[in-house]
């Protein structure tokens, strides 16, 4: 947490960190040229925020794309604020968002956590239901081969479509698949209403990777969900869902329990 406040104590890393609000996912070259800051001390700046995990990496063939990561903050405030205040100050931070950001346009959604495990548990709880049941709610019947399909079970709800496949197996390192399809019974269940279920619809599939990495005594967890259509409806939702399901499922591996409250992104 020390490495946090250091790294928000310097201006230019405040405004990296603006920049890649603005726009997340962008290279080393693009921040140079957003922010009139020369190159050596723009990696600089990045390299001391990467340590504060504040900013994570994913490499997109030759490119290294950078994007903001929230997880530490999540961190402070659950150390300093109540679940029962949380609410009332996400509240407000909301309506300060809607009323000064420009409109979402990004197609993809990056959150990086540390968890105190191995790399082979982290893959068991992810793919086995005794896991999954526990922190998420959702359990998967496949067989977690690349190109096999995916039936999602919740609560005894189940969603199933040819599209619903693995793109990536290999454990315990990298996990890819396609994100769900949505019904009606999917939203009925979850308190979606028409109007989403309709815009959702609409939109183009999408797919989620893990990346696990060893990192010391730690393993490191990048969650990429992409594939999004600009301004997507998905994507929104997803993205204020990934931070509290990620935080249960680090919770459940590091104390045995996950946190008392849940649900998908």
């Amino acid at each position: 947490m020390d490495d946090v406040f250091r790294a928000l104590a310097d201006p230019n890393r405040r405004r990296l960190l603006d920049s890649l609000n603005g726009r997340n996912g962008q290279t080393l070259g693009e921040l140079c040229a957003g922010l009139g800051i020369a190159r050596q001390s723009v990696s600089k700046h990045l390299a001391v925020l990467e340590t504060a995990h504040l900013v994570t990496t994913v490499r997109r063939g030759r490119e290294k794309l950078h994007y903001l990561n929230t997880e530490p903050v999540n961190a402070i405030a659950d150390r300093w604020i109540s679940r029962y205040h949380r609410g009332r100050a996400r509240a407000l931070a909301d309506l300060k968002a809607a009323l000064e950001a420009p409109p979402v346009t990004e197609t993809s959604f990056v959150y990086t956590t540390y968890v105190r495990t191995t790399p082979q548990r982290l893959w068991q709880a992810l793919t086995d239901p005794a896991f999954t049941s526990r922190y998420w709610g959702v359990t998967f019947d496949t067989d977690w081969v690349a190109g096999a399909t995916m039936t999602w079970q919740e609560n005894g709800r189940r969603t199933a479509h040819p599209d619903q496949v693995v793109l990536a197996a290999e454990p315990p390192r990298r996990l890819s698949y396609t994100w769900h399809t949505f019904t009606q019974e999917w939203a009925d269940g979850n308190g979606f209403d028409a109007a989403f279920l309709d815009r959702a619809t609409r939109e183009r599939r999408s797919k989620v990777t893990f990346d696990i990495e060893p990192h010391g005594a730690l393993v490191k967890l990048t969650v990429t969900h992409d594939d999004f259509d600009p301004g997507s409806v998905v994507r929104e939702t997803v993205s204020q869902g990934w931070p509290m399901l990620l935080s249960s499922l680090k919770t459940m591996l590091e104390t045995g329990e996950p946190l008392p409250e849940g649900g998908e992104p």
